[in-house]
Protein backbone atom coordinates (compact mmCIF):
# COMPACT_ATOMS: atom_id res chain seq x y z
CA UNK A 1 0.00 0.00 0.00
CA UNK A 2 2.93 2.43 0.72
CA UNK A 3 4.66 2.14 -2.66
CA UNK A 4 1.34 2.10 -4.73
CA UNK A 5 -0.44 4.66 -3.00
CA UNK A 6 0.52 6.90 -0.42
CA UNK A 7 4.53 7.94 -2.47
CA UNK A 8 2.70 8.82 -5.46
CA UNK A 9 0.47 10.99 -3.89
CA UNK A 10 3.32 12.40 -1.59
CA UNK A 11 5.13 13.04 -4.67
CA UNK A 12 2.28 14.78 -6.28
CA UNK A 13 2.00 16.77 -2.90
CA UNK A 14 5.35 17.83 -2.65
CA UNK A 15 5.18 18.84 -6.40
CA UNK A 16 2.27 20.58 -5.85
CA UNK A 17 3.99 22.81 -3.60
CA UNK A 18 7.24 22.87 -5.91
CA UNK A 19 6.12 23.89 -8.94
CA UNK A 20 4.46 27.22 -8.10
CA UNK A 21 7.27 28.49 -6.35
CA UNK A 22 9.71 27.53 -9.36
CA UNK A 23 7.24 29.80 -11.24
CA UNK A 24 7.69 32.18 -8.86
CA UNK A 25 11.15 32.71 -9.51
CA UNK A 26 10.69 33.37 -13.45
CA UNK A 27 7.07 35.32 -13.35
CA UNK A 28 7.44 38.79 -12.14
CA UNK A 29 4.92 40.06 -8.45
CA UNK A 30 1.25 41.32 -8.83
CA UNK A 31 -1.95 39.43 -9.36
CA UNK A 32 -2.13 38.60 -12.92
CA UNK A 33 1.26 37.11 -12.89
CA UNK A 34 0.11 34.84 -10.12
CA UNK A 35 -2.88 33.82 -11.71
CA UNK A 36 -0.16 33.27 -14.78
CA UNK A 37 1.16 30.88 -12.24
CA UNK A 38 -1.69 29.17 -11.41
CA UNK A 39 -2.60 28.28 -14.73
CA UNK A 40 0.56 27.52 -15.66
CA UNK A 41 1.60 25.01 -12.51
CA UNK A 42 -2.17 23.20 -13.11
CA UNK A 43 -1.07 22.53 -16.64
CA UNK A 44 2.24 21.17 -15.42
CA UNK A 45 1.11 19.19 -12.91
CA UNK A 46 -1.35 17.63 -14.84
CA UNK A 47 1.18 16.57 -17.85
CA UNK A 48 2.92 15.23 -14.65
CA UNK A 49 0.70 13.18 -12.90
CA UNK A 50 -0.33 11.97 -16.92
CA UNK A 51 3.17 11.28 -17.62
CA UNK A 52 3.36 8.84 -13.87
CA UNK A 53 0.08 7.16 -14.90
CA UNK A 54 2.15 6.57 -18.47
CA UNK A 55 5.09 5.44 -16.57
CA UNK A 56 2.96 2.98 -14.27
CA UNK A 57 1.25 1.42 -17.60
CA UNK A 58 4.49 0.63 -18.76
CA UNK A 59 5.75 -0.53 -15.37
CA UNK A 60 3.11 -3.00 -14.89
CA UNK A 61 3.72 -4.72 -18.56
CA UNK A 62 1.40 -2.57 -20.62
CA UNK A 63 3.00 -2.94 -24.23
CA UNK A 64 4.03 0.65 -25.95
CA UNK A 65 2.61 -0.80 -29.10
CA UNK A 66 -0.84 -0.94 -27.50
CA UNK A 67 -0.87 2.74 -26.04
CA UNK A 68 0.31 4.03 -28.93
CA UNK A 69 -2.82 2.55 -30.96
CA UNK A 70 -4.92 4.71 -29.21
CA UNK A 71 -3.56 7.35 -30.87
CA UNK A 72 -2.48 10.94 -30.11
CA UNK A 73 -6.45 12.28 -29.01
CA UNK A 74 -7.24 8.98 -27.20
CA UNK A 75 -3.86 9.10 -25.15
CA UNK A 76 -4.84 12.50 -24.41
CA UNK A 77 -8.41 11.96 -23.31
CA UNK A 78 -7.27 8.40 -21.73
CA UNK A 79 -4.37 10.10 -19.46
CA UNK A 80 -6.42 13.23 -19.26
CA UNK A 81 -8.99 11.91 -17.35
CA UNK A 82 -6.70 9.82 -15.42
CA UNK A 83 -5.11 12.75 -14.53
CA UNK A 84 -7.78 15.11 -13.70
CA UNK A 85 -8.78 12.62 -10.96
CA UNK A 86 -5.59 13.20 -9.57
CA UNK A 87 -6.38 16.95 -8.80
CA UNK A 88 -8.42 16.28 -5.85
CA UNK A 89 -4.85 15.43 -4.32
CA UNK A 90 -2.24 18.10 -5.44
CA UNK A 91 -5.16 20.81 -5.98
CA UNK A 92 -5.69 22.19 -2.81
CA UNK A 93 -1.94 22.51 -1.97
CA UNK A 94 -1.13 23.85 -5.42
CA UNK A 95 -3.66 26.56 -4.12
CA UNK A 96 -2.02 26.68 -0.64
CA UNK A 97 1.65 26.85 -2.24
CA UNK A 98 -0.11 29.99 -4.65
CA UNK A 99 -1.62 31.58 -1.74
CA UNK A 100 1.51 32.17 0.54
CA UNK A 101 3.71 33.60 -2.46
CA UNK A 102 2.19 37.22 -2.14
CA UNK A 103 3.81 37.12 0.77
CA UNK A 104 7.24 37.26 0.04
CA UNK A 105 6.72 40.19 -2.57
CA UNK A 106 8.61 42.81 -2.54
CA UNK A 107 7.65 45.48 -5.05
CA UNK A 108 3.92 44.31 -5.86
CA UNK A 109 0.82 45.06 -3.34
CA UNK A 110 -1.61 42.47 -2.44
Amino acid sequence: MLGGLVLPAMALGFLAWLVPKIYSMVLPEGAWPLVLNAVLSAFTLAALAAAFFLALYLREGIPLDRIVDLGLWGNAVFFGRLSASTALIWGPIMVLSLAALPRTWVRAVW
